[in-house]
């Protein structure tokens, strides 16, 4: 009985092995989604930030640490946005698999073309990236980028499931290209909008829409924008006014709301990423509620 029992529990646990499916620990809720897109029933995943929080400045949390030990595969933004935190988590999780250089490591900065690359790195201007601005997500097309990346390196640690990993891909993309064709119909009469944003985290959403950034309410990226500041920009929007003042759904609403009562511009809210406000459920809900508030506002004027 006891060598019948034995034999079970180890037949339990190569069945349950073999059915194993793959830990993700995302850093943002964008490559949670995306790869809850791409790795369907195959995955377990689980996003260390939510929609509602910044992912520049996030506790190291014993639970993270754990995640981070079980985890086959982290994908991160990368590009220095984790750099307060990310390092902390691979160090103490002590997860050979997933450290920098290792399989299942992905940042998903390093397979995009950068923008905003600083010629000068120098922390006192505050949250400098040197490798470039880590927003990347902002535009649809970079996230179609990413999606083969994704399933290749999910193919390359579960190579028993890469085909269903390739179809999951298809469909994903067939649907993603179709989005993006009918956001940027959406999106026609935005080209050439004058925004002030609040952080630089919009970069490549503008340049996708083609929108015109007037001012950035931060003095310097990361630090709350002084009185003197901000009443600089709105001397400036005076000569030419924007249409619309733009925050991500995590950040203080204080700056933009103080512009928009001294400059008489409106402000809004963007959900930023999955989860940043509750039509944003998902990545096509990401961008239908950003298109929809954008053409909101500026039909508005």
């Amino acid at each position: 009985m006891k060598h019948l029992l034995i034999t079970l529990v180890f037949v339990l646990t190569a069945v349950s092995e073999a059915h194993a499916e793959i830990r993700i620990l995302a850093c943002e809720p964008e490559w949670a989604a995306l790869s809850e897109e791409l790795a369907g029933d195959k995955a377990t995943i689980h996003s260390a930030t939510t929609g509602l929080q910044d992912p520049h400045r996030i506790t190291a949390r014993p639970s993270l640490i754990a995640k981070m030990r079980q985890a086959d595969l982290v994908i991160c933004s990368g590009a220095d946005l984790e750099v307060g935190w990310l390092p902390l988590l691979l160090r103490k999780s002590g997860n050979p698999k997933v450290q920098p250089g290792r399989p299942g490591y992905l940042e998903a900065a390093s397979h995009v073309r950068m923008r905003e690359i600083p010629r000068n790195i120098d922390r006192s201007e505050g949250d400098v990236h040197s490798q470039g601005n880590p927003h990347i997500h902002t535009d649809p097309r970079n996230i179609a980028r990413l999606a083969p990346v994704i399933s290749a390196r999910l193919a390359s640690i579960d190579p028993e499931h890469a085909a269903y990993y390739r179809q999951r891909l298809a469909d994903f993309k067939q649907r993603w290209d179709r989005a993006i064709s009918r956001w940027e119909a959406e999106a026609k009469n935005l080209r050439g909008l004058p925004v002030v944003t609040q952080h630089k985290s919009w970069v490549y959403l503008i340049e996708w829409l083609g929108l015109e950034r007037l001012a950035v309410l931060e003095e310097k990226p990361g630090i709350l924008p002084g009185a003197g500041h901000l009443a600089g920009i709105a001397r400036q929007l005076e000569q030419k006014p924007a249409k619309l003042i733009l925050r991500a759904a995590y950040q203080s609403p204080r700056a933009s709301e103080w512009l928009s009562e001294r400059s008489g511009i409106p402000a809004a809210a963007l959900p930023f990423t999955v989860g940043g406000n509750e039509n944003a459920k998902d990545l096509f809900g990401l961008f239908d509620e950003t298109l929809r508030i954008l053409n909101q506002y500026a039909h508005a004027q």
